[in-house]
Order: structure tokens, then sequence, then C-alpha cells
């Protein structure tokens, strides 16, 4: 079972209120923003909030949420170490991807709350968050494991590509591309370095 997310300050990470996007709006029974600690090592950024996520108001907590707690378990992580976020905070109706112009209206609370953590890694997990935040086509089952440079206002951060959590309930043969991302992700932890790079 998905531990119960803990939540930290939200100031820089969080939205109180946003109504850019009126199918959205209509769709979610309320914002979900990221969950654990504001200064984690690591930032996983999903899509967007599903049903169980909308209902609970927490990302990653379905199915999903399970996969990624085990796999963080199986690399000596917890949930309440690292911090979960989404591209898009409102749940998109019948949980399709979220729009272009939805991702667009959305990502400057991405990049504020990626400023405000400032993790030694931000992984993406899929396709719509690994392309939003490259600004590239993103070939996500080849390029898992691959690090990459996200860059937000002038910082740079190292980006690590993953496959979504849910790949690997529909193909079991993602599971070791899942892990062996989260294996990755996992060595960044701890070094106590600046995550911003004066060099990539």
């Amino acid at each position: 079972m998905t531990e119960a997310p803990r939540r930290w300050d939200e100031t820089a990470c969080g939205v109180a209120n946003c109504e850019r996007c009126p199918a959205l709006v209509d769709s979610r029974s309320q914002i979900v923003n990221g969950v654990g600690p504001t200064d984690a090592d690591l930032l996983f950024v999903g899509e967007a909030p599903g049903a169980n996520e909308d209902e609970q108001g927490a990302p990653f907590v379905g199915r999903s949420g399970d996969v990624l707690d085990e796999g963080l378990r199986e690399v000596g992580l917890a949930r309440r170490d690292v911090r979960i976020t989404n591209c898009v905070r409102c749940r998109p109706p019948e949980n399709r991807d979220p729009t272009t112009d939805e991702r667009t209206n959305c990502r400057g609370y991405l990049d504020r709350e990626i400023a405000a953590v400032d993790p030694e890694l931000v992984i993406t997990l899929g396709k719509v968050p690994a392309e939003l935040l490259l600004d590239r086509s993103v070939a996500v089952t080849s390029e898992a494991g691959d690090i990459d440079e996200l860059t937000v206002d002038g910082k740079h951060w190292r980006l690590l590509v993953s496959v979504h959590p849910a790949a690997t309930l529909y193909d079991p043969s993602q599971r070791a591309v899942f892990e062996s991302a989260l294996q990755a992700a996992a060595e960044y932890t701890g070094d106590g370095g600046q995550s911003t790079l004066g060099e990539f």
C-alpha cells in the first residue's frame, strides 16, 4: 500500500487556487500539489493527477504509486525522502493526457517548485514530463536512465529520464528499465553538493 503522503511548508511550491484551464477546473475536485521535503535531493515529476490522486490530494497514490514506492524501497529510499509532483496539478477529464495549453499554463508552477526545491536530480516519470522539461521529442524506453540537462530561468539541473511506473503494470519487460533508472537516481542522493551546475 502506498505510504501516506507527508506535507511540508508549501509556500514556495504549492498552488492554492488556479482557474487557467476551464476543462481541468470542471474535472478536478481539488488541486494536487507536490508532496515531500522542499529540500529533497530527488524530485520526481509525473504527468497529471488521476482519480486516486484527485480524491486524496497527493500525487502517485494509486497503483502507480505502489510501484514507485516499491521501486524506491528496492534502492534504499522511501517516499518521505523524495519530493513528488506533476506537470499539471489538476485531473484531466477521463484521465486523458494534459493538452499542450494545459501543460503550458501549469509550467510556471513546476518551474517555481524546481527552483525552490533545488534538487540534486530531477527524474521525469514518462513521456509527457520528459518532453515538457526537455522541450524535445523523447523516446522514453530507449532513453530511460540517461542524464540530460534542464534549464529553468538560467539555472541548470541534471535530469534523468525514466519510464512511468504504470508502464511496468502493462508491460512487465519495463520493470527492469524502471528499476535501473531508480538505481541511477539513488546514486545522486546524499552527496551534499549544489544541484545547479556551473558546467554540465
